[in-house]
């Protein structure tokens, strides 16, 4: 295994810039613009560099890049992103999916209308997101390597994070790049197609949202078919990160994404999986007999404080109280014997 997750720096634009090209759009966190791209990699690097300068350790309005590279090549195939707290600088807006029921006597009859209510009740909390993997390394498990580093690191620096942590996931997007949910509900407020109205959260925010937005309760049975049909669902693509993100504890809370309709996935911080099942270990051997056919355990295994953070796949063994790593892996975080990492089982 060549590939390492590490903390992004200003060096890495290009490689993500050429990513983000290649998403397709509604992807707001991985905006195809370099000042964007360059202003997320500012504020990455002042939340790596927090603690440094004397600042306390707490939740703040921080965000955290990661990037995928491959040491041999030099080449970047993927990165990811952590918001240690949403809605610190605008409000955070989701759709909640709730009901209301009502009788009537003359009639004897029920009726009960599911409904939209603009909803920030997801401020303040952990959000992971902006996780993309390169087209040609969609295989041996690399997504799963992103989107669980994203854990340990929130794990290993637990104070700088809420109780409660979301994932949006992309909504249906159609073949000319347009949402239907946007379509049949915001986009007749705002006089923008979804695109631009994309393009514009990701570049300045969504404190428009705020000011456009009508307050009141959206009738689902008042939105077009094509709008109804994709409430709640992820884009195909997103299908499999879904389930990842399922496997690790998170659910469906009928909170939905306001631009596109995609459900946004809730769980409490400390019972993701990956951070429950999560160990700290001292290297006691750096063991070349360790590895594929030979010994030992697959592990995500994990290196580092802040900017230093460095998480990658490697063959380990619990042994003598402490752990033994296989040299490969051992390159990669750059550790020797003494040193601790944070180790858990691949699955």
């Amino acid at each position: 295994m060549t590939f390492v997750i590490r903390a992004a720096n200003h060096g890495d634009l290009q490689h993500i810039y050429e990513m983000a090209k290649r998403t397709g759009g509604g992807f707001t966190n991985l905006p195809p613009d370099r000042n964007a791209l360059t202003a997320k990699l500012d504020r990455a690097q002042a939340g790596f560099t927090r603690i440094a300068v004397g600042q306390p350790e707490d939740v703040g309005d921080d965000l955290f890049v990661f990037v995928l590279e491959n040491v041999q090549t030099g080449e970047v195939r993927g990165t990811c992103q952590v918001f240690s707290a949403v809605g610190q600088k605008w409000p955070f807006y989701s759709y909640r999916i709730g009901a209301l029921t009502q009788h009537s006597e003359e009639l004897g009859r029920t009726f009960r209308a599911d409904i939209l209510n603009l909803s920030t009740d997801l401020e303040g909390a952990t959000e992971v997101g902006g996780l993309f993997l390169h087209p040609g390394e969609r295989a041996g498990g690399l997504g799963m390597l992103i989107a669980r580093s994203r854990y340990l690191f929130i794990r290993n620096h637990r104070a700088r994070f809420a109780d409660r942590t979301l994932a949006e996931l992309r909504g249906v997007i159609d073949e000319a790049g347009g949402s239907p949910f946007w379509d049949g509900v915001a986009g007749r407020f705002f006089g923008m197609n979804f695109q631009d109205a994309d393009e514009f959260n990701a570049k300045y925010g969504n404190q428009f949202i705020a000011d456009l937005m009508p307050k009141h309760p959206v009738y689902i049975a008042m939105l077009s078919e094509a709008a109804r049909h994709v409430i709640g669902v992820p884009h195909p693509t997103g299908r499999a990160a879904m389930r990842m993100l399922e496997n690790e504890g998170f659910a469906w809370e009928n909170y939905i994404d306001i631009f596109d309709g995609g459900p946004t996935m809730t769980v409490r911080t400390d019972q993701i999986r990956s951070i429950r099942e999560a160990a700290d270990a001292s290297i006691v051997a750096i063991d070349d007999r360790l590895g594929d056919h030979l010994g030992g355990e697959k592990k995500l295994v994990a290196h580092g404080r802040m900017e230093q953070f460095r998480c990658a796949y490697g063959w380990a063994e619990e042994r003598d109280g402490g752990i033994a790593l296989d040299p490969a892996c051992a390159r990669l975080l750059g550790v020797e014997p003494g040193q601790s990492v944070t180790h858990v089982a691949r699955w």
